[in-house]
């Protein structure tokens, strides 16, 4: 990658200008005029978590500004809305350009007001964010069965329930892979899955191999890039890693994806704000 911003830069003549903003340099890495934009692009709230419990609202602002139009919330102790209603949080991000579009939530408490107050803002998704190691496979044979009772009342109230992974999905439990046997185990017309591709990466697999092989399962996904040259757990700014964005949503894109995400969980020498900011920028140039 590296080389070839050289060559770029080169036969441009804009290295003074690249050189000149780290966000710049990072928008170099993507122009490629054979493919299209992402059109709409979202941030799993987490990222700016500790902005958000000092001022929501002027964080959601900033967020808008830089270019994120979907929202995908999580429940802290301020709850999904931030200590707003669900309707005065809709109103909010509206007017100022954004759509929350789905949240991670806990599933073992009043999921069905949650799954009412999510469907009456014109929410998508309700999103289990983790549900931990288990001892047997047969945990998780439980697990996928907890899912489609929550798949059936999210469908009751026109919404959809997803399931985000971590690494430990992807480690094998009884010689089977816990991510096989959520997804194989699961109503395709109740549960989704959404894919944060760095963790797939953390944990060995190849995650367009999985896109394609449950092909239409996974409709949404945490777009986190991983610091190069590590075998360790630290995200790191979009485009300064070592997972190929691009090629992997192009897989994405042509299985069913539907919702691009961007989290980022470490921030070396930087803010979450400015590493949204940065992350952004990076997204917007990014073609598929």
């Amino acid at each position: 990658m590296q080389h070839s911003r050289r060559n770029f830069i080169k036969l441009s003549g804009l290295s003074a200008l690249a050189l000149s903003s780290p966000i710049k340099k990072i928008s170099l890495l993507n122009n490629n005029f054979s493919t299209k934009p992402i059109n709409a692009f979202g941030i799993q709230l987490w990222t700016v978590k500790e902005d958000m419990a000092t001022n929501a609202k002027d964080t959601l602002k900033q967020l808008a500004n830089y270019g994120y139009k979907q929202i995908e919330s999580f429940e802290g102790k301020e709850g999904i809305f931030w200590g707003m209603k669900n309707t005065e949080f809709k109103k909010y991000v509206d007017d100022i350009g954004t759509k929350i579009v789905a949240t991670h939530c806990d599933i073992s408490k009043d999921f069905e007001k949650k799954a009412a107050e999510a469907a009456a803002i014109d929410m998508k998704y309700l999103i289990c964010p983790w549900v931990g190691s288990q001892k047997h496979i047969d945990d998780f044979k439980k697990i996928a069965d907890k899912f489609n009772k929550c798949g059936e009342i999210c469908k009751k109230n026109g919404i959809r329930f997803a399931y985000h992974n971590h690494d430990y999905s992807f480690k094998p439990v009884d010689e089977q892979l816990p991510q096989e046997v959520l997804m194989n185990n699961t109503d395709a017309s109740l549960v989704d899955f959404e894919m944060d591709i760095y963790w797939v990466v953390v944990a060995g697999q190849n995650p367009e191999e999985w896109l394609k092989k449950y092909k239409n399962r996974f409709r949404s996904c945490h777009i986190k890039d991983r610091i190069k040259n590590t075998t360790g757990e630290t995200s790191c700014i979009l485009g300064t890693g070592n997972i190929n964005f691009r090629e992997i949503l192009k897989t994405a894109k042509t299985n069913g994806m539907q919702y691009y995400i961007v989290e980022q969980e470490a921030f070396a020498n930087t803010t979450p704000l400015k590493s949204a900011e940065a992350n952004a920028v990076y997204m917007k140039a990014l073609s598929i």
